[in-house]
């Protein structure tokens, strides 16, 4: 039997459609239901659907009458608030085509972005680093469009262009993914193959407002079927998270694996009475961290595999729990393979995980780079270049990259692209970039240098302060005489961890 696990064909998206329509869908039913709290130690500032519906869509308006036209790229340079989510589906409402990025992106990742998109415009944060653009909306006056009459969603082909992410290419180069508005059709069949999600839960994110994992299950996905979001404020403790929960009754709690580490870090007993499970994603998930919040909590945890491609197809849930060390298994409606060069391998052979072409969560294409999108196509498969092996029952064990991908809080993050910037800097003749454990389950990125002398590691940090996002940002720099190359003289990065320990007691 070959490794080809098809759940059956998803639902097709209606037509016509809009995203942000499909996500604010249960506002009208109930408008004055809590859609958003946002948690604070002393209370929560709370949004019913009514007064997000009417910020959301007041927004569309103002973005409108400030001379933005449908299919118009707006670069998002918003901060951890409320207003990111706001104005991210306000945008869509109204056809423009936002970009949500990371407030951690420095001014010259921006300038990189800037000039890969010919944004019509910048929403801007002004304490958020961003390029110079000749036009912004700066957050007051994004503020100031929440009062503005409600614009009318514009709807149209399900396949048309809604927004675009970044992700770090295996090139080095992040690059623009496009989504269409069907992406959140897709997401529908998270409800049961992840999440086990009701409208009746309260559903916690411990993730920024403008990180998509937030965006797509700590918001849109609780409001597209009426259910409660639940958001700690910037700056939040991870210790004060137990609390939070409790004190909020969150059913649900979703997480990267390391916030779920920082709170089980202790080992001591949680009491959180009203929580069902907790969901994770980012980085894979140990199984002594898992065996670990279970043991505290005496609630499972549900992982999920996915990527920014296609956001997560394949996951554990209430209903399918994972067995052993997989992953879980393909959600209701996917069609995932594992592949070898000729096509599917045979069960329990390792292979490339995949997914079908049909599924209406992939991407449309990477702007400015369709040839790279084209590559990772083999026939009907989109190749993820993660490894894996399928049992007979659909169960995927991850088997890790076919890359040298590192995994950075979440966050994938090209050792390229740190090595590009770091190459630069005066004294460094040669440099190569890899995730090291620091401790168990913990990882950190690490850059390993060759120059003339060891270079003083406070400037070494300035300087990639300066030129790289926080989470791309290395923890550790060592100086070694020589890196370790292949026959063909090219760096052997997945070597590079021995020597940190080596060096490390």
């Amino acid at each position: 039997m070959l490794s080809v696990f098809d759940q059956g064909p998803a639902r097709a998206c209606p037509a016509p459609f809009n995203l942000a329509a499909h996500v604010l869908r249960c506002a009208g039913q109930m408008p004055d239901k809590t859609a958003l709290s946002v948690l604070r130690a002393d209370g929560a500032e709370d949004w019913t659907y009514r007064a997000l519906q009417s910020a959301i869509m007041g927004t569309g308006t103002g973005l409108l009458q400030a001379g933005l036209k449908p299919g118009d790229i707006a670069l998002m340079r918003l901060g951890n608030t409320v207003d990111f989510p706001i104005a991210y589906l306000g945008a869509i409402a109204v056809g423009i085509v936002p970009v949500p990025t990371s407030s951690q992106l420095t001014q010259p990742e921006t300038a990189r972005m800037i000039k890969d998109l010919n944004p019509a415009v910048i929403l801007r944060d002004p304490d958020v680093a961003c390029a110079n653009h000749p036009f912004q909306i700066t957050l007051d006056q994004l503020q100031s469009m929440r009062d503005l009459p409600p614009a009318d969603f514009m709807y149209g082909n399900p396949d048309r262009m809604a927004y675009v992410v970044y992700t770090s290419g295996t090139s080095g180069k992040p690059r623009a993914v496009a989504h269409a508005h069907r992406a959140i059709w897709a997401r529908q069949m998270m409800v049961d193959g992840w999440y086990g999600l009701r409208d009746t839960d309260r559903l916690c994110h411990a993730g920024a407002f403008n990180w998509t994992y937030t965006l797509g299950t700590g918001l849109m996905d609780p409001w597209t079927i009426g259910a409660t979001a639940l958001i700690p404020e910037p700056g939040t403790d991870p210790n004060a998270l137990p609390e939070l929960l409790r004190r909020h009754r969150a059913t649900i709690f979703a997480a990267a694996p390391g916030v779920f580490r920082k709170i089980v870090k202790d080992n001591t007993p949680l009491h959180l009475p009203d929580l069902r499970h907790g969901l994770c994603a980012g980085e894979k998930l140990s199984r002594h961290l898992h065996e670990q919040w279970l043991s505290l909590t005496g609630t499972e945890l549900y992982e999920a595999y996915g990527m920014s491609e296609c956001s997560t197809f394949i996951s554990s849930s209430p209903a399918h729990p994972a067995r052993g060390e997989a992953l879980g298994q393909p959600q209701p409606g996917r069609r995932v393979a594992i592949l070898g060069p000729n096509g599917p391998v045979p069960h329990g052979d390792e292979g490339t995980i995949a997914i079908h072409r049909s599924d209406p969560g992939l991407m449309l294409t990477y702007l400015n780079a369709p040839h790279e999108a084209a590559a990772r196509m083999q026939g009907d498969w989109f190749l993820t270049g993660d490894q894996g092996a399928m049992a007979t029952d659909g169960q995927i064990t991850y088997l890790g990259r076919d890359d040298d991908m590192m995994n950075a809080g979440g966050y994938r993050v090209s050792p390229v692209e740190i090595e590009a910037a770091l190459s630069k800097h005066p004294g460094i003749t040669q440099v190569g970039a890899a995730a090291v454990e620091v401790k168990q389950d913990t990882y950190v990125i690490a850059a390993f240098y060759t120059g003339p002398e060891k270079l003083d590691d406070a400037a070494l940090r300035a300087y990639v302060e300066e030129n790289l996002a926080r989470y791309k940002q290395p923890r550790a720099f060592l100086h070694l005489p020589e890196l370790p190359t292949g026959g063909n003289g090219k760096l052997l990065r997945r070597a590079l961890p021995a020597y940190f320990k080596a060096t490390t007691p």
